[in-house]
């Protein structure tokens, strides 16, 4: 199994694993052996994850002032040179380098421009029975294979908020693929949330689970699942919103950190003053619109194909593809 891809930073600076972890938390100007011990317990355990922290998240952890917090900031982002600019031509050789998961539909992953691209989130929205779990499960086996398969050699954490995981299914996923169901499932971490805020610390406890093994893949089953339900009308909109959008951008930190594809599941409400053309629309609104990367939305054909529409993307053109579910899995 290959080692984890260094972190990459902020502005696209990307110091060596050693050079960032030899400087320890407590030779920052101002951090004690307690506060360093608080924010190893809050999730901040290099240079990297508190140079890319804001303050107040930072002052809440190790129950400090907001003053002292961006003094503790500012040093971990100069001593791990954060911050920097770099020429178009950088990053577009940069994004050479980053990752695809194949989701064993050629189509769909021409639809994607080549597969599920790391350092990104894609949302897979559309009504039950479209095929959205189904695909949560398929690229959590793919990211396991070898990169000319389409896979990038590693494991995945899998929060599952509905209980829709299944691991009968991934066994005959596995198997239609011709690997070892067993050591599959032992690289997939399941987590169940149990509500919003569990849903969010588990990705805190996923952050503490890719600094020991590959993690590649973080998927979420459903996104939207308990912000929907825990709060209800236009009063608890806005709270609803501001935890959702602190939970994506906590997702695309792991995303960035790790160098993993985020792949989430969306449901979907109706409309009813939509008299033409679908009805339905994605949970979330604007806030998840904005972070997701890819949104991929999916709707029903004739059994078993499943038609999916790529809706938003910052690079690739509006388009759709079909797939279908068979016993094996994803396939053409």
């Amino acid at each position: 199994m290959p080692s984890k891809p260094a972190p990459r930073g902020a502005g696209g600076s990307s110091a060596p694993p050693d050079e960032r972890t030899e400087i320890a938390l407590e030779d920052l100007p101002g951090v004690g052996t307690t506060t360093a011990e608080k924010l190893r317990e809050s999730g901040y355990t290099d240079l990297m994850e508190l140079a890319v922290a804001s303050p107040g998240d930072v002052a809440e952890a190790a129950e400090i002032g907001t003053v002292i917090a961006q003094r503790i900031i500012g040093e971990a982002r100069r001593r791990a040179d954060v911050g920097g600019f770099e020429s178009g031509a950088a990053v577009l050789e940069r994004r050479k380098h980053l990752g695809r998961i194949t989701t064993n539909a050629k189509a769909l992953d021409e639809l994607l421009g080549g597969g599920v691209e790391t350092q990104a989130i894609t949302e897979f929205s559309g009504e039950f029975g479209t095929g959205k779990t189904q695909l949560g499960h398929q690229i959590a086996v793919d990211v396991q294979q070898p990169v000319a398969q389409g896979g990038l050699e590693g494991e995945v954490v899998y929060i599952d908020t509905e209980s829709t995981f299944r691991p009968e299914r991934i066994v005959d996923m596995a198997k239609g693929l011709g690997v070892d169901p067993a050591a599959t499932l032992e690289r997939i971490h399941v987590a169940r949330a149990f509500n919003s805020n569990h849903q969010m610390l588990l990705v805190q406890k996923a952050q503490e689970l890719a600094r020991e093994k590959p993690i590649r893949l973080l998927v979420v089953d459903s996104l939207t699942s308990h912000f929907r339900s825990e709060y209800v009308g236009r009063a608890e909109l806005a709270p609803r919103q501001q935890l959702l959008n602190k939970h994506l951008h906590e997702l695309l930190r792991f995303a960035d950190t790790y160098n993993a594809a985020i792949v989430v599941t969306n449901q979907v409400s109706a409309r009813p003053d939509i008299l033409f053309g679908d009805p339905t629309r994605p949970i979330g609104g604007n806030i998840v619109a904005h972070a997701a990367t890819y949104r991929i939305y999916l709707r029903k054909s004739k059994p078993p194909r499943r038609i999916a529409r790529l809706i938003d993307s910052p690079n690739l053109p509006e388009g759709e593809a079909v797939f279908s579910l068979t016993g094996e899995g994803i396939r053409d």
